[in-house]
C-alpha cells in the first residue's frame, strides 16, 4: 500500500505527549512546509503564533480550560486569520485597501483553516502527533489579548504538538461516505436513512460510555444537552462576533 494513503487511512488525533522536545529546526520546517497550502489569491492570510515558552504555555493553555492536550504539548500553535499584514502592504506600496469588511474575514479564515490542516498532515508524517483545541473559539477575545493581536487579526484555530505517549490509541469512529456524498443535488434522507448512517456513531463503544456517563437516552442528547447546548453556543457567538467588530472585520451602522 502506498504509506501516503496508509498515512490517510489511519490518522487519529493525539491527546497525550511524551516530555520530549520539538527541535526549532524541524517545527520550522512543518511550518514552511506547510505554507505550500492553497490560499486565497496567494495572498497568503494567515499568521501563526508558536508558543513554546513554559509560562506563557500555562497562561495559553488556562484559555483551552487546561485539557491535557493543551497542559502536556511541547508547542501550541495558533493560528490567526490576518489581513493585517497585506493591508500594510498595500498601504505601503500607495494601493486603497477594503478588507476590513466580514467578506474578507471569510477570506483569511479559509485561508488559515487549510493552512492549519497542512501543518497537521506534515507534522504527522514526521512522527508528531497532533490535536485541534477547539477552545480557540470560546476564548478567541482571551487568546487575542494574550497574543497581542493587533486589528485584523482573529485567532480561529489552535493546534498542540508533541510525541504521541501511545501510538495504539484507538481511532475515532467516522460516518460512512454515503452520509457526506451528494450525488449531483443533494440528497434528502428520512429520518430511517439518516438513523442507519448514524448507526455506527451511536454503536461506538465510546459514545455508548458517554450516554451512560451523562445519563442521556441518546448520543445526540449529549451532543445538544452537554458538549454544544445551544445556550453555550448563543454566548461564544455573541462573544466572537464582538471581537470581529473590536478587531476591524465587522463595520456597525
Amino acid at each position: 500500500m502506498n504509506p501516503d494513503k496508509e498515512y490517510f487511512n489511519n490518522r487519529k488525533t493525539v491527546r497525550n505527549y511524551r516530555k520530549c522536545h520539538i527541535s526549532d529546526e524541524l517545527l520550522d520546517s512543518i511550518l514552511e512546509r506547510a505554507m505550500r497550502a492553497p490560499t486565497c489569491g496567494n495572498m497568503q492570510l494567515y499568521s501563526v503564533i508558536v508558543t513554546r515558552d513554559t509560562e506563557n504555555l500555562k497562561k495559553l493553555a488556562q484559555e483551552h480550560f487546561n485539557q491535557p492536550a493543551s497542559t502536556g504539548a511541547d508547542v501550541i500553535l495558533t493560528i490567526c486569520a490576518d489581513f493585517n499584514r497585506f493591508t500594510q502592504w498595500c498601504e505601503a506600496s500607495g494601493a486603497k485597501p477594503g478588507y476590513n469588511n466580514f467578506h474578507s474575514f471569510m477570506m483569511a479564515l479559509t485561508d488559515a483553516v487549510i493552512y492549519a490542516q497542512q501543518i497537521v498532515t506534515i507534522a504527522e508524517m514526521e512522527g508528531l502527533g497532533t490535536c485541534y483545541l477547539g477552545t480557540v473559539n470560546y476564548n478567541a477575545k482571551q487568546i487575542s489579548d494574550l497574543l497581542e493581536l493587533p486589528d485584523l487579526v482573529v485567532p480561529v484555530a489552535s493546534l498542540s504538538l508533541g510525541y504521541p505517549t501511545n501510538t495504539d490509541e484507538e481511532q475515532c469512529e467516522r460516518l460512512p461516505l454515503e452520509a457526506i456524498k451528494h450525488d449531483e443535488t443533494y440528497r434528502h434522507d428520512s429520518k430511517e436513512d439518516i438513523m442507519t448512517l448514524f448507526k455506527a456513531k451511536d454503536d461506538f463503544e465510546v459514545n455508548k460510555q458517554f450516554v451512560e456517563e451523562n445519563k442521556k437516552d441518546s448520543l445526540a442528547q449529549v451532543f445538544t444537552d452537554i458538549r454544544y447546548p445551544e445556550s453555550v453556543n448563543l454566548e461564544v457567538s455573541k462573544s466572537f462576533l464582538s471581537l470581529l467588530k473590536e478587531k476591524g472585520f465587522i463595520q456597525m451602522p
